[in-house]
């Protein structure tokens, strides 16, 4: 078998293509975007490079690309954990113990080089809400930017030696329905929707500008100070809302206000692979048309739920509840294009906003894991911490 590192367009071109042919019978694989893999590997545009690397490589037997697989750190991610732990991902590979072996083996020695002693996969050089984990449950088809694989893959990871760090699952729920909810948290949240000093609504699209500071007012009371979470400056939340605003709904971007003052929100967007699927990979003027003709006659039947949060002193108080009783009556208005809602990457190291995403109705669909692999085989392998 031969290794070659990526280097140059052709190489590039065989790492970004190998699973158009792996998958190629695979019903519910989608092909992501093409740009939106190169941007990962593409100094420009990666802010990890400023304080890490990474490495790709394709593996060819007889000629045939085989597997694929890339490396990378980053030095104050590494610092984080009690080893200096890197990563892997993008790994693709045909059921072969042996091709997998080599890329996992490859991954791991260019690692121990840069002084880490561990590595985590199959995660990204970059956030965690992009290409991180391993399918082993609910074989759907994928989110936008989550990662799809063959149920072989686990045999590969695990034959290895890789161990669990934990699982993070996608919940689902019908979108215009109460089904789920309790009696209980139905009538609290009644009790909050029919109380006038609360106020349960999308933001309208005159209103989009104050959404910035909406959300990080709820975002900095809920989440800034624990366990070394920043404040969110307004600059980075007008940026988040504005990275948004081409694909956005109004009628998805939801907030409690109480007396006037954001105390809540639960944020979604359009599901956009329903549409990527269509656009085989590409990214050029005719797909660009395709996509908004298809975005604004209303393809998209399920929204993505990617941020939920409640200040503290709202908390236990059935505002959860609230927000999504309002939520589903408005899901119950004519015009109303969306069916399902899945709730993206809720980690078992958070069991509280587990069991808040299951009292509002939520099942799990969808089942990833984050594998961990310590170099020194005699260390105690510990999961990851819950909070």
């Amino acid at each position: 078998m031969n290794l070659i590192e990526v280097k140059d367009k052709s190489t590039e071109k065989a790492f970004i293509e190998l699973p158009v042919r792996l998958y190629k019978n695979e019903k519910n694989w989608i092909r992501p975007l093409d740009k939106d893999i190169k941007a990962v590997f593409d100094r420009a545009k990666n802010k990890n490079y400023r304080n890490g690397e990474a490495i790709r490589w394709i593996l060819e037997r007889e000629g045939q690309v085989v597997g694929r697989i890339a490396a990378f750190y980053d030095k104050k991610t590494a610092a984080k954990n009690e080893q200096p732990t890197g990563g892997i991902g993008f790994f693709e590979s045909i059921d072969d113990q042996e091709v997998a072996n080599t890329l996992f083996d490859a991954g791991k020695h260019w690692l121990i080089e840069k002084g880490m002693e561990a590595m985590d996969g199959p995660i990204n050089f970059g956030d965690r809400n992009s290409w991180w984990g391993l399918l082993v449950d609910g074989f759907h088809e994928p989110n936008y930017q989550m990662p799809y694989n063959f149920p072989y893959y686990q045999a590969l990871f695990e034959n290895y030696g890789w161990q669990l760090y934990f699982n993070q699952y996608t919940y689902q729920r019908p979108m215009g329905s109460e089904v789920g909810l309790t009696d209980r948290m139905k009538e609290k949240a009644s009790l909050n929707i029919d109380n006038p000093e609360y106020e349960f609504r999308c933001i309208t699209k005159k209103e989009y500008d104050k959404g910035p500071e909406y959300f990080r007012t709820v975002y900095n009371k809920a989440w800034a100070g624990h366990g070394g979470v920043k404040e969110m400056p307004l600059r980075q939340a007008q940026t988040i809302f504005k990275s948004m605003k081409p694909v956005a709904d109004v009628r998805l971007i939801w907030f409690a206000f109480y007396k006037g003052e954001p105390v809540a929100f639960f944020i979604s967007l359009p599901e956009l692979n329903q549409i990527y699927k269509q656009l085989n990979g590409q990214w050029n003027l005719f797909t660009k048309l395709k996509f908004l003709y298809l975005l604004k006659t209303g393809a998209i039947k399920k929204a993505l739920g990617i941020v939920f949060g409640v200040v503290p002193d709202h908390q236990r108080k059935g505002i959860e509840a609230a927000l999504i009783v309002s939520y589903t009556k408005m899901a119950w208005q004519k015009g109303f294009q969306y069916n399902d809602l899945e709730m993206n990457w809720i980690g078992d190291f958070n069991p509280k906003m587990m069991r808040v995403v299951e009292q509002i109705g939520g099942e799990v669909f969808k089942t990833h894991i984050t594998y961990r692999y310590l170099f020194d085989r005699t260390k105690e392998f510990k999961r990851a911490k819950k909070i």
